[in-house]
């Protein structure tokens, strides 16, 4: 399996960060984390300093899986205004077989204004819509299409985890690691449902 990356920035959204990682973890995917500042250390938006496994400027993202971006304020800024993640991005979205997520402001801030989610279906935090110009914009907590998996916020952010697992592991992955983690109903795909 190819390497994925979630990408880090002083001010991530705690949740969104941690869950995906712990999530995709139990599904089997190699997933790294990437401090896009010039330490290993990265604040969140709610001072958790976590230590990320790898710098930006130190790796190299060979024919990456998924690129995954947390949201939160102002760590979807910091990514947006990181100009090599801004690179790398477009090159996943020419890549045939490359896969991008995003959760919260992300979607908006980051992939909306680098004019990723032009003709695409997308949702994001509400409040963010106006900067995905052209993006057809669906009041759901996860979006995902083939190319990308998005979602709305913070309370969503395990639903959106299980649908990236969805989309690179199969249904059956999905399912087995939502049970081990006691989602209920076991047997029902909740990926695209609110918990509220």
């Amino acid at each position: 399996m190819r390497d994925s990356f979630v990408f880090l920035a002083e001010g991530f959204e705690d949740i969104e960060a941690i869950t995906v990682i712990d999530v995709l973890r139990r599904a089997g995917m190699n997933v790294k984390t990437v401090s896009i500042t010039r330490s290993l250390q990265v604040r969140s938006a709610h001072g958790v300093t976590m230590t990320a496994d790898l710098l930006f400027d130190a790796t190299h993202f060979t024919d990456p899986d998924w690129l995954i971006l947390p949201g939160g304020m102002p760590g979807a800024t910091n990514l947006f205004e990181f100009d090599p993640l801004a690179g790398l991005l477009r090159r996943q979205m020419d890549a045939p077989d490359g896969h991008i997520a995003a959760i919260c402001a992300a979607p908006a801030v980051v992939l909306g204004q680098l004019g990723l989610l032009e003709g695409r279906p997308a949702t994001c935090y509400p409040g963010f819509e106006k900067y995905c110009t052209g993006a057809r914009m669906i009041d759901s907590p996860v979006v995902a299409t083939e190319k990308m998996v998005l979602g709305n916020g913070p309370a969503n952010a395990l639903s959106w985890a299980l649908a990236i697992v969805k989309a690179a592991c199969g249904e059956q992955t999905r399912t087995a690691v939502a049970n081990g983690m006691l989602l209920y109903p076991a047997d029902e795909d909740r990926s695209g449902c609110d918990f509220g």
